[in-house]
């Protein structure tokens, strides 16, 4: 969660009032924030030869974009405690026309997406600058994921004239004045001077392999900025600025709209007229279409009185929810329907997804200690284990009362360990890959219990022998008619690892298991006949299969209500596979389904 420090003097001031550290943290409490510390008393740094004012770091839910600044604290605190009412916000287009950015077709081969607006006649102080400097560098940090999907770049519009174009240029070709330098250098150049800079080069990746560089300028061919990389010295903001031209471009179009409404709803309250904003339009040559941004319409939906009443434990008539929602910004009304309430969600609130995000803040404003504390009047279960996870328990007991070692490995492996290595073939329509794997120990979610057995074996060779391990846990499988197109499976898996075999130990372990789980051992024509003597019967076939060594493996069966199941197999692993897995002894293994005895 994302904490923000503000002046504790000037929040203050703004709220109309001096609170106590204990004041305010119920403060933050009661609106669903938390205050981390306030500075007053500690050791604070020195800055420009005075010592910092004190501050009050605040911790925020990660998906409240707009509490990320001191606008935006001071403002849904004020209207929460009833002192200023909700905004309005406008978009005004000046009577000489809206300003235009043209896209043009190249950019699509880099970062495709542009947005922006003006706030005219704004009034900056040092606290109002830097705090809107501190805005666009969290909104980069945070939802625009250190800047690949968004990018914001702002400007004196004094400096600069419409209309503006959008353009991907070699960069040879991209020569500027980057912010805060004198002399003037092409893009590759930059790439080379910002390499080692500790803000900038961490950023220089996201385009420094790509043919051309997106660059946005104005009518004079002055160059407003090299997203995402750095803005122009030409155009930088100052103190004395009062129209800021705001550009951004990105390649996630959704969180592009909304670091736009983020940044003109919070500073659009210092303009001349509050929260009025003016818009420009976005021609795109390369689809023909052509938008007017930023887009601060209020979403309008619906959430159900009885849903928000059983939810909080509280009985509210739709108007009295609808007072409670004004206190977190909305505006809402009854709907014609008595059970629905229409809500206008304002543009600040990105985060609001569903009707539990509303009924969430209407107990934010009700008071969390104030609702209705009761045991559940529908529920009156008892907690009991899901009947896979008690047999596992089960299971698990009896083998380590057998004296062997549970283990507990990862449950993804690489590609190779999960087949290759135990001379398996991918078909693949069974394994489970992960799009983008962190490393190569991490493609595939585990289909056997395998890999992990022998792992925890090759990293424990230093221990004396004979190793007597064994896990009970899931594999995944894809399942192409589920929703999800994959499912779990309990299975048990164990390994013998010494200098014999081991293959009658393991043998044993599974006669073991299966007696365990009332299964009674046939063979031959002796099933026939006791078939209604048991409930479930257990019998073993050869099995030729490359993980083990020819003639020393078994498939295991089951018969269960006279059904009949290939539940696993054991064996000798086969000595390619020890190779695999650097193993110098032999090894025998066990694999069983435990879902079939459910």
């Amino acid at each position: 969660m994302p904490t923000i420090s503000v002046d504790k003097a000037a929040l203050f001031q703004e709220l109309g009032r001096e609170y106590t550290t204990e004041e305010f943290d119920e403060l933050c409490f009661e609106f669903g924030i938390e205050l981390d510390e306030d500075t007053t008393n500690s050791d604070r740094p020195i800055v420009d030869g005075k010592q910092e004012p004190p501050q009050l770091k605040i911790e925020i839910p990660a998906n409240r974009y707009d509490l990320l600044c001191f606008e935006g604290i001071a403002l849904a605190l004020n209207i929460f405690l009833g002192r200023k009412p909700i905004p309005n916000y406008k978009l005004v287009e000046p009577s000489t026309g809206i300003q235009t950015l043209t896209v043009k077709e190249d950019t699509t081969k880099i970062r495709p997406y542009v947005s922006g607006a003006i706030l005219r006649n704004i009034k900056f102080d040092q606290a109002r600058y830097e705090s809107f400097i501190a805005l666009q560098d969290k909104l980069h940090q945070n939802l625009a994921r250190q800047r690949t999907l968004v990018a914001i770049g702002t400007h004196d519009l004094d400096t600069i004239k419409g209309p503006f174009t959008y353009e991907a240029l070699p960069p040879k070709d991209i020569k500027f004045v980057p912010l805060n330098q004198t002399k003037e250098m092409n893009a590759e150049e930059m790439m080379g001077f910002y390499e080692k800079d500790k803000n900038l080069g961490k950023y220089l990746h996201i385009i420094r392999d790509s043919p051309v560089y997106p660059v946005i300028y104005d009518s004079n061919r002055t160059v407003c900025s090299m997203p995402p990389i750095i803005n122009g010295d030409h155009s930088k903001i100052k103190l004395t600025t009062t129209n800021v031209f705001i550009e951004m471009t990105g390649t996630d179009k959704t969180k592009l709209e909304i670091v736009n409404r983020m940044m003109v709803s919070m500073f659009s309250q210092y303009t001349l007229e509050p929260f009025t904003i003016e818009p420009i339009k976005i021609i795109s040559e390369h689809n023909n279409e052509t938008r007017v941004v930023p887009d601060i319409a209020s979403r309008t939906t619906q959430a159900e009185v009885s849903y928000i009443n059983e939810c909080c434990g509280l009985n509210l008539s739709p108007a009295e929810i609808c007072e409670y929602l004004k206190k977190m910004a909305y505006h809402a009304r009854p709907s014609a329907d008595p059970n629905l309430i229409d809500v206008d969600i304002p543009p600040t609130r990105a985060d609001v997804l569903h009707q539990a995000d509303i009924m969430e803040d209407v107990a934010v404003a009700y008071g969390f200690n104030s609702l209705p504390r009761s045991f559940p009047s529908k529920s009156g279960t008892v907690a009991q284990p899901l009947p896979i996870n008690k047999l596992s328990d089960i299971v698990r007991t009896e083998a380590a009362m057998a004296g062997w070692s549970e283990v507990l490995p990862l449950i993804l492996c690489s590609h190779d360990e999960n087949f290759a290595w135990l001379n398996r073939k991918d078909d693949g329509n069974t394994a489970v890959r992960l799009a983008n794997p962190k490393t190569q120990e991490f493609q595939v979610v585990r289909t056997s219990l395998l890999p992990g057995l022998l792992k925890t074996i090759r990293e424990n060779k230093h221990h004396t022998v004979p190793m007597k391990i064994f896990e009970v846990s899931d594999v995944a499988l894809k399942d192409l008619e589920l929703e999800r197109k994959s499912r779990n499976e309990r299975r048990f898996a164990a390994a013998w690892y010494g200098k014999t075999s081991g293959f009658e130990v393991v043998h044993g372990l599974m006669d073991r298991i299966m007696a365990m789980l009332k299964s009674a051992f046939i063979t031959g024509e002796e099933g026939l006949e006791n078939q209604a003597m048991n409930d479930s019967q257990y019998w073993i076939e050869e099995l030729d299969e490359p993980t083990y060594f020819p003639g020393h493996a078994a498939s295991i069966y089951v018969r269960i209500a006279g059904k009949e199941h290939k539940i696993g197999a054991f064996g000798i692993l086969h000595p390619t596979v020890l190779e695999n897995y650097e193993l110098k002894y032999p090894v025998s293994t066990l694999e069983i389904n435990i879902e079939a005895f459910l």
